[in-house]
């Protein structure tokens, strides 16, 4: 009998997404804002991806193109970013 894995909550969705950016950017040996200038971010908006949060309070929701900057930079495919398993349901603001 196969058991489900539970579903991630969106915040503990972005929360991973937040830690496999860090672990990139450190196998890089790139700091926070180094990886958002050569993304084109603000240092901030990157500081806030790492914690998981779009905004303070408010789960991950970046735009695709800052997701696939980021990739670039870190030299990583978006699947690398994504968990296998990813929320039910809609983000709610």
């Amino acid at each position: 009998m196969s058991r489900q894995r539970r579903r991630p909550t969106w915040e503990e969705f972005g929360r991973e997404v937040g830690v496999r950016l860090q672990r990139a950017r450190g196998k890089r040996g790139l700091s926070q804002e180094r990886t958002a200038h050569l993304a084109g971010i603000a240092s901030y908006t990157y500081q806030k991806l790492e914690k998981g949060e779009s905004r303070p309070g408010s789960p991950l929701n970046p735009r695709l193109s800052t997701l696939l900057s980021l990739c670039e930079v870190l030299e990583i495919s978006v699947v690398d970013l994504i968990p296998e398993i990813t929320p039910q349901g809609p983000l709610k603001p």
